[in-house]
C-alpha cells in the first residue's frame, strides 16, 4: 500500500507538522516520552515523568526520530505544546502510572450533553438499549463538541451499532462510566458480523470514561471452528519428555452444535477517523480483537485496561491497519492474542509504559499474506513490561509478500518467564501447510536495545528470508536468561540475518552475520513503498 504522507529517513514528529493532528488534541503535555532511534547511534531512553520531552537534532543515517509528547487526557479541541530542549538521561525501567479516574460529571465547554437514558435506555441489562444509543447518537451528532453519556451503575445491553459520520459534527465525546454488554443470542448478529462498537468517518472522536465494554465472548470462543488460525511459533513448543508431533490433533468441531455466528466482531472499532483518543475505558471479553483501529490518523490511546483469558482465541488487545500517528501509552493489556498487532500501511507508531500479559507479545504483522504488499515504517516500542507471554516483541511476514518494514526500535522491554523473547519470522504460517515462495517483504533498521529478563522456550529466533536478507539489524545490552518450566529449551538461531552487535549479549548471539550479505537483491519498484 502506498503510503503518499510518509516521510523517509524522519521520525513522524518531523513530518508536515503532524502536531498539528495528533498533538493538537492537547493543551497540555504528560507523561513519558522517548528518543526514537532506527539505526546510527545508541539512543537514550529519558525517564518517565509529567513532563515535556526533549527534541534531538536528527543526524545520519536515515530513520532516525525523536520523541512524542504524552498528551495529558483534555476535552477536545485540542492545541499542540511546545517541547523543552534539554537532554534527559536513562533511568531504570519504568512501570506503567496507575489507572487515572476519569470524571463521570460532563466537563465544562460542552454545549450540549445527551444522556442515554433521556432517549429511554433501561440500563437493567436485559432490555434491549440498542435504539436508545443510536436516538441518542443521532441528537449529538448535529451538534459540534458534544457528549453522549452512558450513567455509572447501569448495565445497557447494546447491539451491534455503528456510530457513524460523515456527516456529523466534529469533537464528539462518547462519556463511559456505565457497562455496555453485548447479546449472546445468535439473533442479534444474523450471519455474522466484524464489529459490535463501531465508529466511522468523524472527526474529533472521544471515548473516555471509568465505564467498561463487555464483549461477553466466552459464547463465541467454545465454538471457535477448527480452522482458526493459529500462532506459528506454537511448532516450537516442544514439551519435556516427549517427541516433536509434526501434525498435532485438531480439536474436532462441528457446525451442528455451533451456537454463535462463525464470524465473530471485534468490540470496539474506528475506522477512517482523524484525531481519536481513547481513554479510561476497561474492555474486556471480547469475541475477537478488542479495540481496533482502521486507516485512522492521529489516534491518543492511554490509561486504558483490556482483558480476556489467555486462552481466548485471536482476541488481540489493539489492533492498528492502515493507521498513522499513532501514541499508546500506560495500558494493562490481556489477552490471547498479540497484545498490540500493527499491521501494513501503519507508520509513526508509539507505544510506551504499557503492561503486556497474558498474550502474545507486541508483533508487526502478519505481514504479506496472499502475495500482497505491505509498508510499515518508523514504529517504537519501549518501556514495555512483559510476564508470561508467548512472544515478546515479534516481526513475522508471509513468504511471498512486497513492500517494506524499515525503522523500527525496540527499547527497555522487561521480560519475564517469556517463551520467545525477540522474533524475526519471515515464514510465517498460520496454517497447516504453506508453500515456498521467492519474494519476501524486505526489513531493514530494526533495533534492539536493553530486552532483559527470563527466557522458557528460546532467546532469539532470526528466520529471514534466502533471497532478501534481513539487513541492519542491531543488538544491544540484551540480557536474557534461561528459566527451565515444560518445554524443551533452544540456543539463539538466525538465518540470513545481518547487522551488528553493539555490546556484548547473554547468551551470545554469534550467529548473527555481522555487515552486509555479499548478494542482496536490489528491490524493484514494485517492491518499494
Amino acid at each position: 500500500m502506498k503510503e503518499k504522507n510518509e516521510t523517509r529517513g524522519k521520525h513522524w514528529r518531523h513530518s508536515r507538522g503532524i502536531s498539528a493532528s495528533l498533538f493538537k488534541k492537547k493543551g497540555k503535555s504528560q507523561g513519558s516520552s522517548n528518543n526514537h532511534h532506527s539505526g546510527g547511534s545508541k539512543p537514550k531512553s529519558p525517564p518517565h515523568k509529567a513532563s515535556p520531552l526533549p527534541t534531538p537534532k536528527p543526524k545520519s543515517p536515515p530513520h532516525k526520530a525523536s520523541p512524542l509528547p504524552t498528551p495529558k487526557p483534555k476535552s477536545p479541541p485540542h492545541k499542540a505544546s511546545p517541547l523543552p530542549t534539554h537532554k534527559p538521561k536513562a533511568p531504570p525501567l519504568p512501570s506503567p502510572k496507575p489507572k487515572e479516574e476519569f470524571p463521570s460529571n460532563p466537563p465544562a465547554g460542552h454545549s450540549t450533553t445527551f444522556n442515554v437514558l433521556d432517549f429511554g435506555a433501561k440500563g437493567d441489562g436485559s432490555t434491549d438499549d440498542t435504539k436508545a444509543f443510536q436516538a441518542a447518537w443521532a441528537a449529538a451528532c448535529k451538534i459540534e463538541a458534544s457528549m453522549i453519556t452512558v450513567p455509572a451503575e447501569y448495565e445497557f445491553l447494546v447491539g451491534p451499532i455503528s456510530f457513524s459520520g460523515p456527516y456529523c459534527q466534529a469533537n464528539i465525546v462518547f462519556q463511559l462510566d456505565g457497562t455496555i454488554i453485548a447479546p449472546t443470542n445468535s439473533n442479534a448478529w444474523g450471519k455474522g458480523l466484524f464489529q459490535w462498537l463501531d465508529f466511522t468517518k468523524l472527526r474529533g472522536i472521544t471515548v473516555q470514561g471509568n465505564g467498561i465494554i463487555d464483549g461477553r465472548g466466552s459464547v463465541w470462543w467454545q465454538d471457535a471452528p477448527f480452522d482458526d488460525p493459529i500462532d506459528d511459533e506454537i511448532k516450537l513448543l516442544v514439551p519435556l519428555n516427549s517427541s516433536v508431533e509434526e501434525n498435532p490433533p485438531m480439536p474436532v468441531r462441528s457446525n451442528l452444535g455451533r451456537i454463535m455466528p462463525s464470524i465473530k466482531p471485534t468490540a470496539l472499532r474506528f475506522y477512517g477517523s482523524f484525531n481519536v483518543t481513547v481513554t479510561g475505558i476497561t474492555i474486556q471479553s471480547s469475541p475477537q480483537c478488542h479495540l481496533k483501529f482502521d486507516y485512522c490518523t492521529g489516534v491518543l490511546v492511554h490509561d486504558i485496561s483490556v482483558s480476556s483469558p489467555g486462552d481466548s482465541p485471536n482476541t488481540d488487545g489493539i489492533h492498528l491497519q492502515g493507521s498513522k500517528d499513532v501514541l499508546i501509552y500506560s495500558c494493562n493489556l490481556a489477552c490471547g492474542d498479540d497484545c498490540v498487532s500493527i499491521q501494513t500501511g501503519c507508520s509513526n507508531v508509539y507505544i510506551h509504559n504499557v503492561n503486556c500479559g497474558p498474550g502474545h507479545g507486541i508483533s508487526i504483522g502478519s505481514l504479506g499474506k496472499d502475495n500482497t504488499k505491505a509498508c510499515v515504517s518508523n514504529i517504537t516500542v519501549r518501556d514495555v513490561i512483559m510476564h508470561n507471554t508467548m512472544n515478546g516483541v515479534r516481526i513475522k511476514t508471509w513468504q511471498g509478500g512486497s513492500g517494506s518494514v524499515q525503522g523500527v526500535l525496540f527499547s527497555n522491554i522487561q521480560v519475564s518467564e517469556v517463551e520467545f523473547p525477540i522474533v524475526i519470522d519471515q515464514y510465517y504460517c498460520d496454517k497447516r501447510k504453506c508453500s515456498n515462495q521467492t519474494s519476501a517483504v524486505a526489513l531493514s533498521g530494526i533495533n534492539y536495545e536493553r530486552i532483559r529478563g527470563t527466557y522458557t522456550v528460546k532467546p532469539v529466533h532470526f528466520a529471514c528470508s534466502d533471497s532478501l536478507p534481513c539487513v541492519d539489524v542491531s543488538l544491544t545490552a540484551i540480557q536474557l536468561k534461561p528459566m527451565q518450566e515444560k518445554y524443551h529449551m533452544y540456543d539463539p538461531f538466525c538465518w540470513q540475518t545481518f547487522g551488528e552487535l553493539r555490546t556484548p549479549t547473554m547468551p551470545p548471539i554469534g550467529c548473527l552475520q555481522i555487515g552486509k550479505p555479499s548478494s542482496n537483491r536490489i528491490q524493484s519498484d514494485h517492491d518499494l513503498c
